[in-house]
């Protein structure tokens, strides 16, 4: 087969793979997310699936960002794997590997509409969480650490918003912002390869998934690049302040009954 062969078949598979609205808000929406999940190591999914799920629906957004968040942060990996505390994260990995199947049942199982207003109360109770500045003061212990990754693994498994029971719950320590960020980077990497085992069990990667991988990967791509030299030189609290306002504008724009503002 010629390579202009190959091309145009590509590029037919993609034209009938592709949702036929809304691929231009979503790529300026997960350059948005990505930006802060470069800055912070989470804050993607509470900002990509609310409003990703107005305009493609939740079964079809999370297996997207799931692809596209675990190849385009493969290079944070190895930088974080220096300074995180392995112990703390695989114990709350070994709860994840329980919540994440369950979760995954949660968004095979439920009604679309259903599915989409959970997502939407759920995000915004999370968002009161880290607003609220209520974090986990006590000394980290294995029993509370499991716990933390099954409600963590339930949340990324239905909606791949597992990042702010994890937040909440390490940043209360004395443990310095960067290595909490390694933390929870390489928690989430290991979420990751639990949650692509669970939802290819589930039937959840379809062609549309790896066709708006395809798309939408370079522009989350450069968002996460940014936020992370961004890391380095802007304010930790200006910029949790911006990103909160993204995420409780991304939960609010993402309700049902808001649908025709992104379509």
């Amino acid at each position: 087969m010629s390579l202009s062969g190959s091309v145009a078949d590509i590029g037919a598979w993609l034209a009938a793979a592709l949702p036929d609205r809304g691929l231009y808000k979503l790529i300026a929406i997960a350059c948005i997310a990505g930006l802060a999940r470069g800055f912070s190591g989470f804050g993607a999914a509470l900002i990509f699936i609310p409003l990703g799920g107005a305009i493609i629906g939740p079964k079809l957004i999370s297996p997207v960002l799931l692809v596209i968040d675990g190849l385009a942060t493969l290079g944070m990996i190895p930088p974080a794997w220096k300074r995180v505390n392995r112990r703390e994260v695989l114990t709350m990995a070994a709860g994840a590997m329980l919540g994440v199947p369950a979760g995954t049942a949660v968004l095979t199982l439920m009604d679309p509409l259903l599915l989409r207003w959970s997502i939407t109360v759920i995000a915004l109770l999370l968002l009161f969480l880290l607003v609220s500045g209520w974090r986990y003061h006590g000394e980290p212990h294995s029993y509370l650490g499991a716990a933390v990754g099954l409600v963590a693994g339930l949340f990324s498994g239905a909606a791949q918003l597992g990042g702010p029971p994890v937040v909440a719950y390490w940043l209360g320590g004395k443990t310095e912002f960067t290595k909490v960020r390694s933390n929870i980077i390489i928690y989430f990497a290991i979420s990751t390869c639990f949650s692509v085992a669970s939802y290819y069990a589930g039937g959840l990667f379809v062609d549309t998934v790896f066709a708006l991988t395809l798309v939408i990967l370079p522009s989350y791509t450069i968002g996460l690049f940014l936020g992370s030299r961004l890391f380095g030189f802007a304010k930790e609290s200006t910029f949790r302040i911006i990103c909160y306002g993204l995420i409780g504008a991304s939960a609010l724009l993402g309700m049902p009954v808001l649908d025709g503002l992104l379509r």
